[in-house]
């Protein structure tokens, strides 16, 4: 009999456990949407479709290039491939678009950011070149906005044809949420908090 009730307990705990961290993901995530420094990144459309959570727009972003001349911490006469963690400074153009104004390897800048520039972590796939005159590839966790059914590829076709962005809420430790989704000025998806 006691062991039964230590089993149920045992249960009860780690159902509560589970419930919690749960919790904390999706708390996290809405506080970085809720308070998260907002920037608008230019997207180049790839492909949409998810089997499991349905029509998604899969987004790249001139960020998502850099010029490996832009990483300030390059170790000189460095051309072996490069991965890991990187942080990319943004900072706001003339066109509303924020775009990367350097960008360091390592999971966290050199120099804090001005003001006007906010500083985004990403990630380098391994593969990349870090000789003079090549680009590198980051991915930011950003690279994917799901859509109602039906509506992915009509709105990927739409991305050939005019400027489409991204908002995106960027915390203090350089993550990134992406917000709501952008035809020019208006706004045709947005991320619920929950």
């Amino acid at each position: 009999m006691m062991s039964r009730y230590k089993l149920i307990v045992a249960a009860i705990v780690l159902a509560l456990a589970q419930i919690g961290f749960l919790g904390w993901m999706i708390a996290g995530r809405a506080a970085l949407l809720r308070s998260g420094q907002e920037v608008l990144l230019k997207v180049e459309p790839v492909d949409p479709r998810d089997l499991l959570r349905g029509d998604y727009v899969r987004l790249g972003y001139d960020i998502s290039r850099l010029p490996a001349e832009r990483i300030a911490n390059l170790p000189e006469g460095e051309t072996t491939s490069a991965e890991g963690p990187i942080v990319v400074r943004l900072k706001k153009d003339a066109d509303g678009f924020w775009r990367a104004v350097s960008a360091w390897l390592g999971s966290a800048a050199l120099t804090p950011a001005a003001a006007d520039e906010v500083d985004l972590r990403g990630e380098i796939s391994g593969g990349w070149s870090l000789a003079p005159g090549s680009e590198i590839g980051v991915e930011y966790g950003i690279e994917r906005f799901y859509v109602p059914e039906g509506e992915g590829l009509a709105i990927e076709r739409d991305m050939r044809m005019r400027s489409f962005g991204i908002r995106v809420a960027v915390g203090k430790d350089g993550s990134g949420q992406i917000k709501a989704l952008m035809d020019g000025d208006t706004m045709l998806f947005e991320e619920p908090l929950y």
